[in-house]
């Protein structure tokens, strides 16, 4: 737990475009016969009663010269962080070290900065139109009136500052004291909603997770108010109901999941037992004998430009089967920093995934749902994998694949992990090269598109996971090259 926190609090310095302070998150924590998840996911604003004198900014992105994506930023999109209350929880809950011992490397290297790589450079690159959209984003990311490239130092003196004051101070000043104050009046001076009422009433919540049985496996993940944890959860039951694990079956079971995601599904997420109406054996045992059958439901191709994912995922585990899988992102950043505190504000009510059916339509309060899905795999003698992953929404076929392969193939981690990938959305079939090519055309025949990418991407997410021998305690990492991962052994 204190690996994660730690490693959390680095990835706010060293990935500040995809996550921070101004974000929110959720951390599985496994621990003996101890299962959670800690939700610090970004709650909706609007509970101070201000309403919105701005609206969401279309900011396009260019992933090529030829392939772009409107995002929307500024004050209208900011939700209410949960990041400072959840690091600070996570410590208190489950740390042995003193969080100001966890976040003191982060706040060193923010103030005196970091090489940027080449992964940091293709971010800030293709972001640069929301880091450079407000002055205070320019003066950070383009201090020389360009945006640092690899090789050139990243340093944020305020985001330091506010590291170190979390870990001496706790959440309180980020949520009820002076550092709430001032994102709360910043944020409403330029026409959002995000209330000093807010920030004071944010907690992270303990949830129970949500578990799929699959292959002599207990898989437990993220749990409704968020969405993604739960259609995991769905198309590996699905699976497991069918007894296949061939390409074509979990195709047909992504696409069983995502024509799930209706209306009725993000309106009932907010409802008590959502989870267990919705993975009740007989409504997947339904959907399973459609599998096979099924037609195209949906037109047209998901647009290769969504390929970015501005998600972190940290998986720390330790030989006795501890595990904390934990997920946290920023959307894409709403543009919105507030100077003298090291927060860049989520665009959270400005993310389209996050929005499908309109944006501003979800109560103040009330946590936003999110695809994000930190995951473990228990096996009967204990903790076998945590993972999870980052990529918008290939994040649940990213982690489903991984487990897919890791458990009912038998694959290692690290080959699981860079195995070629498929996403199922909008009809169409994306797919990596090195993906069975006789399966593919298979799918073409019952009427699929497929769409063979020509290099590994990370339009197809950045799983990052640990797997435990139960019996020996030998742990071994996959750190997904679409993302840059890396493992560390300690």
């Amino acid at each position: 737990m204190d690996a994660a926190v730690a490693a959390v609090a680095t990835s706010i310095v060293t990935e500040s475009p995809l996550t921070g302070l101004g974000a929110g998150g959720y951390m599985l924590v496994h621990r003996g016969s101890e299962d959670l998840v800690l939700d610090f996911f970004v709650a909706v604003p609007g509970a101070g009663g201000r309403k919105r004198s701005s609206e969401l900014v279309p900011v396009p992105v260019y992933f090529t010269a030829e392939s772009q994506q409107v995002f929307h930023i500024g004050a209208a999109s900011c939700g209410v962080p949960g990041v400072p209350a959840g690091l600070v929880a996570a410590a208190e809950r489950f740390g042995s070290v003193p969080l100001a011992e966890l976040v003191a490397p982060a706040a060193r290297m923010a103030r005196d900065g970091v090489t940027v790589n080449g992964e940091q450079a293709f971010f800030l690159e293709i972001l640069t139109p929301i880091l450079t959209h407000f002055p205070e984003g320019e003066r950070i990311y383009a201090p020389e009136g360009r945006i640092l490239g690899e090789g050139d130092t990243y340093r944020f003196q305020a985001l330091g500052d506010a590291l170190e004051r979390l870990g001496a101070e706790g959440a309180e000043a980020f949520y009820r004291g002076e550092v709430a104050a001032a994102v709360s009046d910043w944020v409403l001076e330029r026409g959002g909603t995000l209330a000093r009422e807010d920030l004071a009433a944010y907690e992270p919540v303990a949830r129970e997770p949500v578990r799929a049985a699959f292959r002599g496996r207990q898989v437990l993940t993220n749990p409704p108010p968020s969405s993604g944890g739960v259609l995991i959860a769905y198309a590996l039951a699905l699976l497991e109901e069918l007894g296949d694990t061939g390409l074509e079956v979990v195709v047909g079971a992504m696409e069983a999941a995502q024509a799930a995601r209706g209306e009725d599904f993000l309106e009932g997420l907010l409802s008590d037992g959502f989870a267990e109406r919705f993975l009740d054996p007989e409504a997947v045992g339904r959907a399973a004998s459609g599998i096979g059958d099924r037609r195209r439901a949906e037109s047209g191709p998901v647009d290769a430009a969504d390929r970015l994912g501005s998600t972190t995922h940290i998986t720390a585990i330790d030989t006795d089967g501890n595990c904390a899988s934990v997920t946290c992102s920023n959307g894409t950043g709403s543009g919105v920093i507030v100077p003298g505190t090291g927060i860049h504000v989520n665009n959270m009510l400005g993310e389209e995934d996050l929005n499908p059916l309109g944006f501003h339509r979800h109560a103040p309060g009330t946590r936003l749902p999110s695809m994000m899905s930190p995951t473990v795999v228990l096996g009967d003698d204990g903790l076998e994998a945590g993972l999870g992953s980052g990529g918008s929404n290939r994040i649940r076929s990213a982690i489903l694949q991984t487990i897919v392969r890791m458990v009912a193939e038998g694959v290692a981690v690290d080959k699981a992990v860079v195995a070629p990938r498929v996403h199922f959305e909008a009809g169409a079939v994306q797919a990596e090269p090195g993906v069975d090519e006789e399966a593919l055309r298979r799918l073409e025949r019952r009427g699929y598109e497929v769409v063979r990418w020509p290099d590994r991407n990370v339009f197809f997410g950045g799983v990052h996971a640990v797997a435990r021998d139960p019996r020996t305690g030998e742990l071994r990492g996959g750190g997904d090259p679409r993302r840059g991962g890396a493992v560390a052994l300690a």
